[in-house]
């Protein structure tokens, strides 16, 4: 039985190639850009205003003031999307503008509606009336003020958000280069799995093929469902491993025959297999059975997921995860820092992977309660988790108000204070 720090430096030395494509950036949700995504124009792509009001310029405003006002003739109205051209503008003339609306020579500043008096009056707006000085470039959106062309807008690495795809329309960028998603094979184990609704009572549905299928929809991967193999199936399994080794699968994952029973038949056949890295067992709970095989000289990893449902979760979330982030050149995860609500005490050479209820006190402190019923065939306290907490090997008891390291769940929506 190895670390989970050694399990972890195995994965990482594991690498396989995943190739790259280009497809249109408005399907690029939740993928991983591969290259430096530039702005092709200035945003905005000219000056434009900010309110709806006047535009004047500004020289024409420069001696008004309380006891020296001028009219300004009203040439016509601009909206936003109108040609703004217009022909032999003359001095002290203006144009009422919409918010959006461009702002083009000699207009360099506008007055915001709520400002502005009209000559003869309100039902007869033939004039505005100016009695200040208007400084130049107010109320003023300019051109390339967020985006000059050719700045970058998105790093190589980074996972395509919705902000990013805001982004992309806004400033027309059609194509982007992203990784391929990995094609994740997954088969289910065990004579008790069954896919039906109605089960008897020494039959176990389906859920963890469920669950990690769920994941992919709003993850990196493609998600292939293998089926359910049975406990006599040994011989099929070696049989479909070495298909699918030659296969467009990726990565292979099994959940449950991985410990040491008869029909625990996943670690026998993929030793069969030639291998370049491996593990099996980790000082780790839950999902101490785990296993892990990098094929020799292919483009293809296994991981022997434990079976029951908790234990399968966590391990993709501290193994498979981790190693798809890995594999797709994404920034390493960085976890966050919150204190124990209660004591908690565990074995002191095993890392725990503990479900967790992440609070936020009212000035401002992150605290997490370790839920009960960590067991892992419990999910219940999973259902109403909204963090892992990670208890590191090298400690035994951890008091209340301790510091501790925090993993959010696999998921897109990042409001975890629910």
């Amino acid at each position: 039985m190895i670390s989970y720090k050694a399990a972890k430096r195995t994965l990482l030395k594991s690498n396989i190639k995943i190739k790259k494509e280009t497809i249109n950036s408005l399907k690029s949700l939740n993928r991983i850009c591969v290259k430096d995504v530039y702005s092709p124009a200035n945003y905005p792509a000219g000056n434009n205003t900010a309110f709806d009001g006047y535009a004047v310029s500004s020289r024409d405003t420069i001696y008004l003031n309380n006891k020296k006002s001028k009219k300004f003739k009203i040439l016509k109205t601009i909206a936003a999307g109108d040609n703004p051209k217009i022909k032999n503008v003359k001095r002290f003339q203006t144009i009422e503008v919409m918010t959006g609306a461009i702002i083009n020579k000699p207009f360099d500043t506008v007055i915001p509606i709520e400002q502005i008096k009209f000559y003869p009056d309100n039902k007869n707006k033939k004039y505005i009336l100016v009695n200040k000085k208007i400084k130049k470039n107010e109320y003023i959106r300019y051109l390339g003020s967020d985006y000059k062309k050719n700045e970058l807008v998105v790093k190589k690495g980074t996972l395509i958000q919705p902000s990013h795809i805001l982004a992309f329309k806004s400033l027309g960028i059609k194509k982007i280069e992203v990784k391929k998603k990995p094609n994740i094979l997954f088969f289910s184990t065990g004579n008790e799995i069954s896919d039906k609704q109605k089960i008897a009572d020494w039959q176990v549905r389906n859920s963890n093929s469920y669950y990690i299928k769920s994941l992919s929809n709003s993850f990196l991967f493609n998600f292939i469902d293998g089926g359910i193999l049975r406990d006599q199936d040994e011989n099929l399994f070696k049989k479909l491993i070495d298909k699918n080794i030659r296969s467009k699968a990726d990565i292979i994952i099994t959940s449950g025959a991985v410990s040491a029973g008869r029909f625990d038949f996943v670690p026998r056949v993929i030793k069969k297999f030639q291998l370049s890295n491996f593990f099996k067992d980790v000082s780790i709970r839950p999902g101490k059975p785990i296993l892990f095989a990098k094929f020799k000289n292919k483009e293809k990893v296994f991981f022997g997921l434990p079976g029951n449902p908790i234990s399968s979760a966590a391990c993709f979330r501290f193994f498979v995860y981790p190693y798809l982030s890995t594999v797709l050149n994404i920034s390493e995860e960085k976890p966050f820092k919150a204190r124990l609500k209660n004591k908690f005490v565990k074995k002191k050479n095993f890392t725990r992977f503990l479900k967790g209820k992440l609070t936020s006190t009212n000035d401002g402190n992150l605290k997490v309660e370790i839920l009960k019923g960590q067991e892992s065939f419990k999910i219940k306290s999973f259902v109403k988790s909204n963090v892992w907490g990670l208890f590191r090997a090298g400690q035994s008891v951890f008091k209340k108000g301790q510091i501790i390291e925090c993993h959010l769940p696999i998921t897109s929506n990042k409001n975890i204070f629910y």
